[in-house]
């Protein structure tokens, strides 16, 4: 069978991930590789912890790259901490919370969840009653889900759990970068996150960090592998975790100078990760949340300014997606066709309770720039004028840059 190069059509992808990977990204995989032992990878291995520390804002020394996109790192947390009969309690706001749960359940864990209605966030006190009533051994929580654009309050959640003896698990693959977030301030034991977004990224590797208390927890489990144990190795400890990829007590032995060998590292995905670290360390973290804040707020305006209305809580929305509500009468897929086909500009659909009646459109990563979202918001006036919805001509730009020109 004969086939061609791959060769991409340009697009812009202004979808709620994943989003144009960063240039100088893209160039650090195609540097050349090198062994996973060589003394340059390890190296290479020890910065990238460094670096993802200052991402995460924390001091945590188990803090690393899991292979496998951002819903391997979920998973590895999940089946790491959690032993069979455990209590988990789940708050679903969105598509991403059922994904904790549905993860969680396959972990043979004892579920719980409360619900919010999409669009909604949870108050602390609730999920602090929630945490009354279930006591269970790990809150399990998303900070921001795309599904819905909103973003969960975290900074009350570590001292609540602490209070009740709770493990703080949560996944911010769709906000770490773009939204304030302090794993060692608010109390996190368990992070997980992705590149995909507001790392400006490819999808394919994902960050986590642990806390002493998590990698504890974790440690009761570990086992070493029966080709790599040698005399004197304790193999006496608690149930086995009961995925091997995913085990996170060998992965941290890998990670470690102990350098005992689990996997063969994905090498030029940590070549990615490291520099999606780089970069935003170089930039400053502070910095790269002021950029997604300014540009999601020019969004936003621009899509109100058009007359459209968003969807949710906007008080409560992630910095980096707005979620628009689908004007009457206009076929939301063939939109997003249009809009491709005659812009290569792509934005987001909607799951679930939301199918065909909102888009999100993403402000992230190397995306999350002025000349993205005036283009965006200019091509959006055309499709949507082609399709009959009066709007306010001009409007939609002339409201982004009226927030530019605040700052």
């Amino acid at each position: 069978m004969k086939s061609d190069p791959i060769h991409p059509p340009y697009r812009m992808l202004m979808g709620p991930g994943p989003i144009d990977a960063d240039p100088r990204v893209l160039r650090a995989m195609s540097a050349a590789l090198v062994g996973q032992y060589d003394p340059a990878m390890t190296g290479w291995m020890n910065e990238t912890m460094g670096l993802y520390r200052e991402v995460f804002r924390t001091d945590n020394q188990a803090t690393m790259l899991i292979d496998g996109t951002s819903r391997a790192g979920i998973e590895a947390a999940l089946v790491s901490l959690l032993e069979p009969g455990d209590r988990v309690l789940v708050p679903v706001f969105g598509r991403f919370g059922n994904l904790l749960r549905e993860i969680a359940e396959r972990c043979d864990a004892e579920v719980h969840v409360i619900e919010a209605p999409w669009g909604e966030v949870f108050r602390p006190e609730q999920i602090e009653q929630a945490i009354r009533e279930v006591q269970p051994k790990l809150l399990a929580v998303v900070q921001g889900d795309t599904s819905t654009t909103m973003c969960q309050p975290l900074e009350a959640l570590g001292e609540i759990c602490r209070r009740h003896g709770v493990l703080f698990y949560t996944d911010v693959t769709a906000s770490l970068a773009g939204n304030e977030f302090r794993a060692d301030d608010w109390g996190l034991d368990a992070v997980t996150a992705g590149l995909q977004k507001c790392l400006a990224g490819p999808s394919g590797s994902a960050p986590i960090t642990l806390s002493p208390r998590a990698v504890e927890v974790i440690n009761r489990r570990r086992h070493v592998e029966a080709g790599l144990k040698k005399e004197g190795d304790d193999d006496a400890r608690g149930l086995r975790i009961r995925s091997n990829y995913f085990d996170l007590a060998m992965i941290m032995d890998y990670w470690s100078e102990a350098r005992l060998n689990h996997h063969t590292e994905a090498t030029s995905m940590l070549y990615a990760a490291r520099e999606c670290a780089r970069l935003l360390v170089e930039e400053g973290m502070d910095n790269a949340i002021a950029r997604h804040r300014l540009h999601g707020r020019a969004m936003l305006a621009g899509v109100q300014g058009l007359g459209l209305r968003p969807f949710g809580d906007v008080d409560n929305k992630m910095h980096n997606v707005v979620g628009i509500e689908i004007p009457d009468g206009v076929d939301g897929e063939a939109l997003r066709r249009t809009l491709i086909q005659d812009y290569a500009i792509e934005i987001g659909t909607s799951f679930g309770p939301l199918h065909g009646r909102i888009w999100r459109i993403g402000t992230m990563g190397y995306n999350a720039r002025r000349d993205a979202v005036m283009t965006t918001l200019a091509a959006l006036e055309q499709v949507l004028r082609h399709a009959g919805v009066t709007l306010n001509a001009g409007g939609g730009t002339g409201a982004a840059r009226e927030i530019y020109q605040e700052g």
